[in-house]
């Protein structure tokens, strides 16, 4: 039977969890330091394409001969 994309992600928190209930405090605390930053890193990268497509869209708004006068504004 096929493994569906949710019930692969609980499998390897499974794992995951298992592997750093074993490991000493400080060592968990480093990788639920690890967990966070991955999590922000994406959060970062949606951030950044969300950006880039209203930079794409805005261009012709905003590069354009009628409001060359505030470029340098």
């Amino acid at each position: 039977m096929p493994i569906d994309g949710q019930e692969y992600r609980m499998k390897i928190a499974d794992m995951v969890y298992e592997q750093v209930k074993t490991l000493p405090e400080p060592l968990a605390r480093e990788v639920l330091d690890f967990v966070g930053y991955l999590r922000d890193r994406q959060d970062r990268a949606d951030w950044r394409d969300l950006m880039n497509a209203q930079t794409t869209s805005l261009a012709p708004i905003w590069d354009n001969a009628e409001d060359k006068v505030w470029d340098d504004v």
